[in-house]
């Protein structure tokens, strides 16, 4: 079966500026993925026009309903975000806020649109914090349809309040690179187990 993964990059830099460690830990994820034989698509969430709102939909110069349509176009979602005050950063849960509307959205059997597909998680930050931010996420996720696979978390903190950054890394540390590829292989298993059809 031919898997399909959609990330969605919660930094909040824009492209083109200065090295985003979220980049870096979903580029790792990607490139496990891909070694799999898994299609990997990335979208900057801070590179579009996300309105607020709890609809599939908020009118003109939205940007969620192309973004949506790719979640849903592929068997794995990856939400990266890094912490914030302790938070997932705004633009990641503006993306889970958006998904909200997956609780009112349902198949031909009465399933929420985003059955079948599985979710995982990534999370950076030189501070503490990245069990309570995969905790949020996680649950989050789960309340909107998806299905999450065991150790589907890949993370990285520095030392609290230090400067030192995922992005800055001569090398990533080992124990980080064992998560990302059980985060991977769990993940892809059970979107094969599952075998979703995207719509």
């Amino acid at each position: 079966m031919n898997l399909k993964a959609i990330a969605l990059n919660g930094t909040l830099k824009s492209s083109g500026g200065e090295p985003s460690s979220t980049d870096r830990m979903l580029d790792l994820i990607g490139r496990g993925l891909r070694e799999m034989h898994v299609e990997v698509e990335t979208i900057r969430l801070a590179d579009h026009d996300i309105k607020p709102g709890v609809t599939s939909d908020e009118g003109p110069g939205d940007a969620w309903p192309d973004i949506r349509t790719a979640i849903l176009d592929a068997n794995i979602l990856i939400i990266g975000t890094p912490i914030w005050l302790g938070q997932p950063s705004s633009v990641a849960k503006r993306a889970l806020e958006r998904m909200d509307a997956f609780l009112e959205e349902t198949d031909d059997e009465g399933r929420m649109i985003s059955h079948g597909r599985v979710a995982a998680v990534a999370v950076v930050g030189n501070e503490d914090g990245a069990h309570h931010v995969s905790a949020e996420v996680f649950q989050a996720l789960n309340d909107v349809g998806f299905t999450i696979p065991a150790n589907a978390v890949a993370y990285w903190v520095g030392e609290a309040m230090g400067s030192k950054n995922f992005v800055d890394l001569d090398e990533i540390p080992e124990v980080v690179t064992s998560a990302v590829d059980m985060l991977v292989r769990n993940t892809v298993q059970l979107a094969g187990l599952l075998g979703n059809k995207a719509p």
